[in-house]
């Protein structure tokens, strides 16, 4: 006869419940929800995605594989009222935006201490690294905090290396060399050249203070998570780099989508099909290869002599081009016109090129046989499109970790070609550009057309079953269910 102890099924204990805190902007909002339904997908760890409701939209082309807390945005006297994101916002007020974000700390903390004791409560925060504020939280919340790096691991040593030593440049100088001796080679970059961020930092601001205590506090995090793959920042990952406190750093990307999912919605609604804009490159199969794909991400707006140096590049080479322009790109008057009369008079190729006025199916792009050449701010999330797709890249920085990204490709990876460096303080000569333009449709950077090819099979390598991101995935879904298998003291 069975005892009454073996009659009772223990019920199963619940799996840990990680609260996920994305920042407002979409290159940084989009690989976090990636990574958040990727860990979802691997069972035994549930998670809940914070929003507010400009940016709550994201969340449902994710599908239903992660819960969702959608909180009023936080006011500050410092952030216009109305404004929840980073998109279309001046470079100026991003540092008021990661402060004013900070204020749903609070009204976390409420909503996390009212599960606190229930099967229901956070096990764990796993939260942007403009989210620094989420680790006193969590700290509060007595929990362990993971913070996520959209970034390369080396741009993101570099910008915590910046506000936790405060260098200086000489004399107001814009080229003053700012080095940064714990990096290998020691690499230094003109003052002009680092994050607005930094350089804007005023002592006792307030803002400027809130901007830099967000980034100190995420080298108290247990580890930082990074959307990258060991064989493109290899040197920065095999051991723990000073600049990030000797952090654990786990390479899980490129958090890009698979081939079959490229005309997804995950950045929002497009203001072209994947499947028209794929048609209208098919016209070019025939000439694989031959396409310049043109973007300076959601955020940047060109000034209009950077316009108007590309715009007049494109019609002397006379190079066949996609050129996603977002919805305030300051265009030549005559470009549009001839682009539209030449498309109206050309037959079954409908033109050589092609104006996006708004957010473009990049990915779909990128992956087209047709796209040879991806002309780019560098912005982190089109480096990774860009070399899953195997594209080579023409390296056109402006600001943020765009230079050092840029750095990274030309000087290491030696999967891009540089255009200018100047930046957004002066724009190119119109002939300079077309130099560059030209010798790449014509072949003459083929050695780095080869080294973007390698670096394609690489990050593929690295996101199969076995692969090094993959290992540090499963890696990570374990430390979440271990995390939460006890309550912290």
């Amino acid at each position: 006869m069975a005892t009454a102890a073996t009659d009772r099924t223990a019920a199963p204990e619940p799996a840990p419940h990680v609260l996920v805190v994305p920042y407002p902007a979409q290159g940084h909002t989009i690989p976090l929800l990636d990574l958040a339904t990727l860990l979802a997908s691997r069972g035994g760890v549930r998670l809940t995605v914070v929003a507010t409701p400009a940016t709550a939209p994201l969340l449902a082309t994710h599908g239903d594989a992660v819960g969702e807390l959608v909180l009023p945005f936080p006011s500050h006297p410092a952030f216009p009222a109305g404004v929840e994101s980073a998109k279309g916002l001046s470079p100026a007020l991003f540092g008021a935006l990661i402060v004013a974000y900070a204020g749903l700390r609070a009204p976390l903390g409420d909503w996390a201490r009212e599960r606190s004791g229930d099967p229901d409560r956070v096990a764990a925060i796993l939260s942007d690294f403009f989210c620094g504020w989420t680790q006193p939280l969590a700290a509060e919340l007595g929990v362990s905090r993971i913070a996520f790096s959209p970034s390369a691991v080396y741009g993101t040593a570099v910008l915590h290396s910046l506000f936790r030593r405060m260098p200086q440049r000489e004399d107001g100088d814009d080229e003053s060399p700012i080095g940064f001796p714990d990096l290998l080679g020691a690499p230094a970059y003109p003052w002009r050249q680092l994050t607005l961020l930094y350089r804007t930092y005023r002592d006792g601001d307030e803002v400027s203070e809130g901007v830099r205590r967000n980034f100190l506090w995420n080298l108290e995090a247990s580890s930082f998570v990074s959307n990258t793959f060991r064989r493109l920042e290899e040197r920065y990952l095999v051991a723990p780099l000073a600049d990030l406190v000797f952090r654990r750093v786990r390479a899980i990307g490129p958090l890009a989508p698979d081939a079959a999912d490229t005309a997804s919605g995950r950045g929002g609604e497009t203001a072209v099909s994947a499947a028209d804009l794929c048609a209208w490159l098919d016209g070019f199969a025939d000439d694989d290869g031959s396409v310049v794909y043109i973007s300076f991400g959601s955020m940047a707006v060109l000034q209009p002599p950077h316009a108007a140096a590309l715009a007049a590049a494109l019609e002397r080479t006379g190079v066949p081009f996609v050129w996603a322009v977002g919805t305030a790109a300051p265009l030549p008057e005559w470009f549009e016109e001839r682009v539209a009369a030449a498309a109206a008079t050309a037959g079954r190729r409908r033109g050589k090129g092609r104006v996006v006025r708004g957010w473009a199916p990049q990915v779909a792009a990128l992956r087209h046989r047709a796209v040879g050449w991806f002309v780019t701010h560098c912005g982190w999330n089109s480096v990774l499109e860009a070399s899953a797709a195997g594209v080579p890249m023409l390296a056109w920085p402006m600001t943020a970790d765009q230079f050092v990204n840029a750095r990274l490709l030309v000087e290491e990876a030696g999967a891009a070609v540089p255009v200018s460096w100047d930046g957004i303080q002066a724009a190119p000569d119109a002939d300079e550009v077309a130099r560059v333009l030209g010798a790449a449709a014509g072949g003459r950077f083929a050695h780095v057309a080869a080294r973007a090819k390698e670096l394609a099979e690489e990050a593929a390598a690295a996101v199969t079953d076995g692969g090094a991101s993959r290992q540090e995935m499963e890696e990570l879904v374990r430390e979440l269910r271990e995390l939460g298998s006890e309550p912290k003291e």
